[in-house]
């Protein structure tokens, strides 16, 4: 039987992470995982994600080429040659992941993890003993019970596709529904966006719902609000979507689902470990990632909290800072996190939306807005727009939450991030000289 100091089950972001920072610390490391290293994120979410992004904003781009006087004209759009691309790009980083550990000594055990008891695991007729189990499986998109679900994809089988399909349905509301919905209607699709209530991005500032559900239409997606969808059947060579109230909406070449993820558990074996899970499935842990099982750790998605590859990274890295480098107090703070979603332009924040500021902080909450063209549309007749907020509170006007739409939210929203999170004032930001001319200067000057 092998006997290691740390085993850690999922080779994704977080899983990875950890285990490399635990064996520069000396630990004996191995990981587990049964597909290719890097998990979501390299393989089917951000790295791929950001891709075809790229691509999408480039389209974008090239609208307005014609505004500084260039003569171009764009002939079309090879998805299939892009698709070659991006995937031979992610088998190098699998291969560069792969190449890491060997390199920090850390075995990758191929095959996928079951637990024994708290301390032992299976991986096909290899038993596996650990002192410390750390379980980092992240997510997997869900799908509708519903007739016909099956001839839908989801987000993992949107990277499948070898042409963009002409029509498309995308049920949904978070950031993934807005985000592909966005790169597939850039990309040559004509994109119809199912909503079961009445806003997108409903976790987020209202300011940011409205922009992202203007620039969404203004790209010519078709948003269908209070659309829950009952059924699916193939017409001929066509799926049609059955939604509440008996609408029935047809000729689409592809249904992709996004309506959310659940954690990868299934076949675990959590059930020999006596590790609780919510009534999701998720695995709560401590502010130590600790489930209740004192030797059994979890890091990422498969938590159910902050879904984002940074912080999965970031907690994984502090629990083995804390547990192999005596760092006793080392953990992850949940809080004022900077994130962005991608869509065209796209949004960035960081800290609480004003309608939880107003909950917590009543009338000690200011707020400051901002809405303009940015330059780069200056000389179009089609306008783009950016829009701002700061939420401060109290006398000193500490910021507690910014919020952003518009080109280069993605870049901008870092910086900020680290102001925000260290407790800057409304003042201090007034007292940052501007970039000029720059949207993220507008920040900066408000008023």
């Amino acid at each position: 039987m092998s006997k290691l100091d740390y085993l850690v089950i999922g080779g994704g972001s977080g899983g990875l992470a950890s285990a490399q920072r635990a064996a520069e610390y000396g630990a004996n490391v191995a990981v587990v995982e049964g597909g290719p290293l890097g998990g979501t994120c390299v393989n089917v979410g951000c790295v791929p994600k950001k891709v075809m992004w790229t691509a999408a904003h480039m389209a974008h781009a090239f609208r307005y080429a014609g505004d500084y006087g260039f003569d171009a004209e764009v002939r079309g759009h090879d998805w299939g040659a892009l698709k070659r691309r991006r995937d031979a790009y992610i088998e190098r980083l699998n291969g560069i992941y792969a190449r890491n550990l060997s390199n920090k000594h850390i075995e990758h055990i191929d095959g996928w993890a079951s637990f024994v008891d708290a301390n032992t695991v299976q991986v096909g007729d290899r038993t596996i003993e650990a002192e410390r189990i750390l379980i980092a499986t992240g997510g997997q998109p869900m799908v509708p019970d519903i007739p016909g679900a099956e001839l839908g994809i989801t987000s993992d089988g949107f990277f499948e596709l070898e042409e963009v399909p002409r029509h498309v349905a995308v049920v949904g509301s978070g950031y993934i529904a807005v985000e592909l919905a966005g790169v597939l209607q850039s990309l040559g699709a004509q994109v119809d966006l199912f909503v079961r209530r009445q806003s997108l991005l409903r976790a987020f500032d209202g300011m940011l719902q409205e922009a992202v559900i203007e620039g969404l239409q203004h790209a010519g997606v078709n948003i269908r609000f209070g659309c829950t969808p009952t059924a699916v059947e193939q017409s001929d060579d066509k799926l049609v979507l059955h939604t509440t109230g008996e609408q029935q909406h047809d000729q689409f070449d592809s249904v992709l689902w996004a309506i959310g993820r659940s954690p990868n558990v299934e076949g675990l074996g959590l059930e020999n470990t006596g590790v609780e899970q919510d009534e999701r499935g998720f695995i709560p842990t401590d502010k130590f990632q600790k489930t209740n099982v004192d030797n059994i750790f979890a890091v990422g998605d498969v938590t159910g909290r902050d879904a984002l590859t940074p912080v999965a990274i970031a907690a994984g890295r502090r629990l083995s800072d804390r547990l192999y480098n005596g760092m006793t107090d080392r953990h992850l703070e949940y809080h004022t996190i900077p994130t962005v979603v991608f869509t065209h332009p796209p949004v960035g924040t960081v800290g609480i939306t004003e309608a939880e500021a107003r909950e917590q902080y009543g009338d000690a909450v200011k707020v400051y807005t901002s809405r303009f063209t940015p330059m780069f549309y200056g000389l179009s007749e089609d306008k783009g727009f950016a829009t701002m907020k700061l939420i401060c509170v109290g006398d000193e006007e500490k910021i507690v939450g910014a919020h952003t739409y518009g080109d280069g939210s993605d870049e901008m929203m870092q910086g900020f991030g680290v102001a925000i999170r260290m407790g800057a004032t409304k003042k201090d930001f007034d007292d940052t000289v501007a970039i000029h001319p720059t949207s993220a200067e507008e920040f900066v000057t408000m008023r």
